[in-house]
């Protein structure tokens, strides 16, 4: 049992935006103050969608700063702060093991096919026993506990225990923080391979950029 480090919902929902985009726009990475809050406020991915001012950001940023997991780096002798995360040393967990924990920042309890199909997009996870032994390790470090099926359903869920309350456990139960107001219903799914298509665009985009910026200083 390792778990000694508790942080606030504002924090759990920088902190799960700094490891997911590490990995799935590493171009990108490390964020900007303004990038940090994009991604907190970002419409997929997310439960429940929020609409954080960077005031909020910047405020959970310092927070998970003084708790080492986070850290402010100036790249390329940049006069912009920008900040990473330090989850794998904070917290002793490897790149998979991490992003799941993520996942579970991000979007709250969900079963181990639900885990799979959703860290997938950050890191390579081949399949439910491999899902299956992160979740064991995370719940050996009690950063993750296990919940009981759904009714109507057989497989047990999983809660991060990082933020507690952060999310209901119980589906009927009120969306805590400040929750954005959505428009129309959209399928998940579909949200889901937009954002992974933006994200994709982007950091082509960002790439783009850098051999643009390298042939004018040629």
């Amino acid at each position: 049992m390792k778990r000694e480090i508790a942080i606030g919902a504002a924090e759990a929902r920088v902190f799960g935006v700094l490891v997911e985009k590490s990995l799935t726009t590493p171009d990108q990475y490390p964020l900007t103050l303004n990038s940090a809050t994009t991604g907190c406020n970002q419409k997929s991915n997310r439960q429940p969608v929020l609409d954080f001012g960077e005031d909020v950001v910047a405020t959970a940023l310092d927070r998970l700063e003084e708790k080492y997991l986070v850290r402010r780096v100036y790249p390329g002798n940049s006069r912009v702060e920008k900040y990473c995360h330090n989850g794998k040393d904070a917290l002793g967990l490897e790149t998979p093991v991490l992003a799941v924990l993520a996942e579970l920042l991000l979007r709250g309890p969900q079963t181990a096919g639900e885990l799979r199909a959703h860290a997938g997009r950050m890191t390579a996870l081949p399949g439910l026993d491999e899902l299956t032994a992160i979740v064991e390790r995370l719940i050996e470090l009690d950063y993750v506990e296990r919940l009981a099926p759904l009714p109507g359903s057989r497989a047990e869920r999983f809660v991060q225990k990082l933020s507690p309350g952060l999310h209901p456990v119980d589906p009927g139960a009120a969306v805590p923080l400040r929750a954005a107001p959505v428009a129309a219903a959209v399928p998940s799914a579909a949200l889901d391979e937009l954002a992974d298509r933006v994200e994709r665009l982007e950091a082509e985009v960002a790439r783009l950029q850098q051999v643009v910026a390298r042939l004018a200083g040629a």
